[in-house]
């Protein structure tokens, strides 16, 4: 990626801006991540369930995800090999990093798994989003609320740098909230640790910009740390005054009073902290504090009796003996052979499970490892969406029902008909969780077209296999929010129905007779809910009131009581702006795109109800683009909003 472009990051020194470029050079280039394959999707999904996206970039993507073992919330990056090209080292360098980087203030890495074609890094699930979101929330943060933030900014880097490493990248946006609403380091792509120590310089000039130090900009061989105190500098004055120290609309501009070292100075902040940033952005390296002198600085031991605790909590030399039994019960191996393969640390399946249970007992949680309700991975891919809607009622501490009278008289079933299944058949296993085609000439035109397409001998995948979405939350979702069509949902189930209906084995009259009447009466059910569903019954397809949401630092209130016009208001900003959206009820999906027409920003805002009665807000949500550019559109909105 170009260096010199404000929403742009990583490259060497010979890379620079198109805008920059001499006549006759290509421009940087930013490829898009290709979708995952079947051979994919089927190696992360032994471990894991997928669900939705909670961020993008310009070579990854990150969804939530869900340990299957332990029931644990993870967020999983998903990288295209193809599409980093010559910045799959990068990658390499952020694995081996964050796999000897164990503290309470960097995100933690529990599983690293490389197909072909993709890297998945499985990472702690950050809850509370990015640090910046909650500047925004704030508009800038008090001294005491910074103070606290900023402590542990210091205590993760004074760490880093005490095992070799910079980060080089240092910014609100690389820092999530974890659910104790406290801060995590991630993104270690750009980190280096000099074979020769810290004090060895650097020359790559890598970072965001508006962060970086002067010497980078001058092209100069550079110390890594005291590169990371400038940053430091600039992301302290963030979280104080809410803008940056040294913004301009012009590239050039910006670099100049980097250079110069001149910011202003707001009227509300204290003399100790203008002593600090003063101290953290000076021009000349040599004279910036260092972050040894930072752990008991004056500015950071107000209000606290001890300096910044740096040292990791959680080293990985020291085995928790709980997790360690519970991992030894659960295999059924002995506890010293449990202990040499944790200690190998290789980042698999083993490494993330006890990883998960030991970050389960630190929050307080009882510590347990639960069998998959289906052995084998064969098994578990064909009838995923039935078992993972089990399982997330489970984990969500609620008794597991199906909630429609079709998927209840499947359920009461389900046994009978498992018993008759060959269990060597993907077909018959699917059997078992499909629902009935309905009765009707159409749906039989569908039955006997499959029946000459399907090939019975390979297993059919399904998309809720995938996303994890199961048939029963599809079901629950279309009564409780009415934001699929029957024409969304139905017809999938009669393409898959055939598979009960049809067998390859001679059945006895009898049996005939009794697959026919429960068939009928399941039949008859669906032609219920078709009913219910048909768009002439329902005047919106859409969810037709707001979510109920507590309130949360990405959750802004308004002085709008009527979300409908509290959404045709930001409709009215979002037009004004140029930002293009797609609509889904209360939910808009926004996106800007560059000059050239690539898309350089994408975001979420969602109309939503909050916890107190009468009280309308705004969620929102960056997924892609300049965070600087995102929170004066987010101003303008909220500021919109409040009339």
């Amino acid at each position: 990626m170009c260096f010199l472009c404000v929403s742009t990051l990583r490259v060497e020194n010979q890379d620079r801006c198109p805008r920059f470029l001499p006549a006759g050079a290509e421009e940087c280039k930013i490829p898009v991540p290709l979708k995952m394959s079947v051979g994919d999707r089927e190696e992360i999904l032994k471990y894991y369930e997928l669900h939705e996206t909670i961020g993008t970039g310009g070579f990854a993507k990150v969804k939530l995800g869900r340990h299957l073992l332990t029931g644990e919330k993870v967020a999983i990056k998903i990288m295209d090999k193809l599409a980093l090209g010559d910045d799959l080292p990068r990658v390499k360098t952020e694995i081996d990093a964050m796999k000897n980087l164990s503290h309470q203030h960097i995100c933690q890495l529990y599983h690293v798994i490389e197909t072909s074609k993709k890297i998945f890094m499985v990472l702690e699930y950050c809850p509370g989003g990015e640090l910046f979101d909650y500047i925004i929330s704030k508009d800038h943060l008090s001294e005491e609320e910074a103070r606290v933030f900023f402590r542990q900014i210091v205590s993760a880097i004074a760490y880093v740098h005490s095992q070799g490493y910079a980060h080089r990248d240092l910014k609100p946006e690389n820092l999530l909230i974890d659910e104790e609403h406290n801060l995590k380091l991630i993104d270690f792509g750009l980190c280096a640790k000099p074979k020769g120590g810290l004090d060895y310089h650097l020359n790559t000039c890598c970072g965001s910009p508006a962060y970086a130090a002067p010497e980078l900009i001058q092209g100069k061989a550079y110390i890594g740390s005291e590169a990371d105190i400038w940053s430091m500098g600039v992301l302290l004055y963030a979280l104080l005054c809410g803008y940056l120290p040294f913004d301009d609309d012009n590239v050039m501009a910006v670099y100049r009073k980097i250079m110069r070292g001149k910011y202003s100075i707001p009227k509300w902040l204290s003399p100790s902290s203008t002593l600090l940033l003063n101290q953290m952005l000076q021009v000349d390296p040599k004279k910036r504090i260092t972050v040894k002198h930072l752990l008991n600085h004056p500015w950071l031991m107000q209000g606290y009796s001890d300096a910044v605790q740096w040292q990791s909590k959680y080293p990985l030399g020291h085995l928790d003996e709980d997790c360690v039994t519970e991992l030894s019960v659960f295999h059924k191996q002995s506890r010293e052979s449990i202990l040499e393969l944790i200690s190998e640390w290789k980042y698999d399946q083993m490494s993330a499970t006890y990883l998960l249970l030991q970050s389960k007992k630190a929050r307080g949680k009882h510590i347990s490892l639960r069998v998959p309700h289906l052995k084998g991975h064969a098994s578990r891919t064909q009838s995923a969406g039935l078992e993972h809607s089990r399982h997330d009622a489970q984990l969500d501490g609620t008794e597991f029902t199906l909630s429609t009278p079709v998927t209840r008289k499947m359920a009461s079933k389900k046994h009978e008909i498992k018993e008759n299944v060959d269990t060597t058949s993907p077909l018959r296993i699917e059997s078992a969780f499909a629902l009935p085609a309905p009765n009707t000439p159409f749906a039989k035109h569908q039955i006997e077209t499959q029946l000459q397409t399907i090939p019975f001998q390979a297993p059919v995948f399904k998309e809720n296999q995938f996303t994890g979405v199961t048939p029963a939350e599809k079901t629950r979702n279309l009564r409780n929010t009415n934001e699929l069509t029957a024409a969304e949902v139905l017809p999938k189930k009669r393409c898959h129905s055939v598979e009960l209906d049809t067998d390859l084995t001679p059945v006895g009259s009898s049996q005939k007779k009794r697959k026919t009447k429960i068939f009928g009466s399941l039949e008859r059910s669906l032609d219920k809910v078709i009913t219910m569903l048909t768009p002439s019954k329902k005047k919106r397809s859409t969810r037709d009131h707001p979510r109920k949401l507590k309130a949360h630092y990405n959750v802004t209130s308004t002085q709008l009581l009527n979300p409908d016009q509290l959404l045709n208001e930001i409709i009215t900003v979002l037009s004004k702006n140029r930002v293009e959206y797609v609509q889904k009820g209360y939910t808009l999906k926004c996106q800007i795109r560059s000059h050239v027409g690539k898309v350089a920003m994408e975001f979420v805002l969602e109309v939503c109800q909050l916890s107190r009665p009468e009280v309308v807000g705004i969620r929102r949500q960056r997924l892609k683009g300049d965070v600087w550019v995102y929170k004066r559109l987010m101003e303008d909105i909220l500021s919109s909003c409040q009339v």
